[in-house]
């Protein structure tokens, strides 16, 4: 069993597609959730977040979480968006410093691009370029845990 955590800002945009798209791959024995460092609980993912999820037909259910101690105990892998939220995380939690990457440092290994763009308030077009980059992501993190 593989406990995956995707960790954006307000878990409203980045956290819940990537959490959505990893879902919509049914991977037997991956659990995934999503969280945020500054999550205000109970908000529902952008619009445009759910727009373009539907658009690529894929199903959600997201209400934001978050981060927090609970998160720390049940993820073997934590992703974060940005090299910020990695830090952030590092700073309150040392003990999840092993387990705790940005998405793109686990599965690109480039030492300079690191950070997901974020198209919180941002034109559904925006979204859609955020979208496409996390599968891509996704897609080759997928490809390395099933290893």
């Amino acid at each position: 069993m593989k406990n995956i955590l995707f960790v954006c800002t307000g878990n409203t945009c980045r956290s819940p597609m990537a959490e959505a798209i990893l879902k919509s791959y049914q991977l037997e024995g991956v659990n995934v959730k999503s969280a945020g460092v500054y999550a205000y609980p109970g908000e529902s993912a952008s619009v445009n977040a759910k727009l373009v999820l539907n658009d690529n037909k894929i199903t959600h259910d997201h209400s934001a979480s978050p981060f927090g101690e609970k998160d720390v105990e049940w993820a073997d892998y934590i992703f974060t968006m940005t090299e910020g939220h990695k830090q952030l995380i590092a700073s309150r939690y040392p003990q999840a410093i092993e387990r705790t990457f940005t998405l793109k440092e686990f599965v690109l290994g480039n030492p300079y691009d690191r950070d997901v763009s974020d198209p919180f308030g941002g034109s559904k077009q925006m979204y859609e370029q955020t979208f496409a980059e996390l599968k891509q992501l996704i897609n080759a993190l997928v490809e390395k845990i099933n290893d």
